[in-house]
């Protein structure tokens, strides 16, 4: 039998035309009728709230106004469908269909928070392995380090140390104030097979598993991402070319730029950033991600929620 989903709302006379309409087509085109208010749920609400009457027979999608023959074509196709259909096609449980959808409902209306949780796990941890070297608790601490090996350079003179003398160790070449790299370590600095298993001690304190620049990018993708949660009804997309100009070319060319200093065999020593630098372009690179993407994501999310809370409120699981 052909589902009807009819979307509406106390007080809607189109609605109740439109409801109806389809009790006299009942004996022509047999069909099963189920109402969904538009107000059991913001997602629906809003979609839905200048369109209403909707109707959804089968496939088929009808709007106000609805004229009888349009409702006549879109039964019978509906109809003709539905007759189709190969008998041996397996649906899934409805139990299981309930919690599936239950599950992505929950997921589209939490998504920024698991975003949110998962990139503070992210970049949070790195920190934890400086925090246990100084504890004494090596082993999980190298456990950390080579967990995020395969995701970041972790070269010490380009990350940040915990519990020493200075928060951070560049190179000369960057003309730092301090003690540089080559003070504290005998390890030729362009060696990075070496330089990268260099995590510090209790004197110069420990490396952080994430670079600085790693640190700014995801860092400023967690903190731009509570500030949308504060503006994610108003905010529009970046544009793609202010994206490119803000997030891409600083940290390009700082990046480029430097590069060339650790290139094998062609070491010019060109230039070495600093952290403040690597901080800035990695939070405009992080921040400007967020401004171009998360509007769609909240979008996407949107749409699919509102699919979602139709199907659960057709079957009167909607809480």
């Amino acid at each position: 039998m052909i589902k009807v989903i009819l979307y509406t709302r106390k007080g809607c006379a189109l609605c109740d035309a439109a409801k109806h309409e389809l009790s006299c087509l009942e004996a022509d085109y047999p069909h099963e009728l189920v109402e969904v208010d538009i107000e059991s749920d913001p997602a629906l609400l809003s979609r839905y709230l200048d369109r209403i009457p909707v109707l959804e027979v089968g496939p088929y999608t009808l709007e106000a106004p609805i004229e009888e023959i349009n409702l006549k074509v879109a039964l019978q196709a509906a109809g003709d469908s539905t007759s189709q259909r190969d008998p041996k096609a397996v649906s899934v449980p409805r139990g299981q269909a309930v919690f599936l959808n239950r599950l992505l409902y929950a997921i589209t209306r939490r998504w920024l928070f698991i975003f949110n949780l998962l990139v503070l796990l992210y970049v949070g941890l790195p920190f934890l392995a400086p925090v246990m070297m100084r504890a004494g608790v090596e082993r999980p601490a190298r456990w950390i380090y080579s967990i995020y090996s395969p995701l970041c350079h972790q070269i010490p003179y380009r990350s940040w140390f915990l519990f020493g003398e200075q928060p951070a160790y560049p190179l000369r070449l960057a003309g730092m104030e301090g003690a540089a790299f080559e003070d504290i370590s005998s390890i030729p600095p362009y060696d990075l097979r070496l330089v990268r298993t260099y995590t510090g001690d209790a004197v110069i304190g420990y490396k952080v598993a994430l670079c600085e620049r790693d640190v700014a990018i995801y860092g400023s993708i967690f903190l731009g991402g509570l500030l949308f949660g504060l503006v994610r009804r108003r905010l529009k997309p970046m544009s793609i070319w202010l994206w490119f100009l803000i997030g891409i070319v600083p940290i390009a060319i700082d990046g480029t730029s430097q590069l060339l200093s650790v290139l094998p065999f062609f070491n010019f020593g060109l230039r070495e950033s600093t952290p403040l630098l690597r901080t800035l372009t990695g939070t405009l690179f992080g921040l400007s991600n967020i401004w171009l993407a998360y509007p769609y994501v909240e979008e996407a999310m949107q749409e699919t929620r509102t699919l979602i809370a139709a199907k659960l409120a057709a079957s009167g699981e909607l809480d």
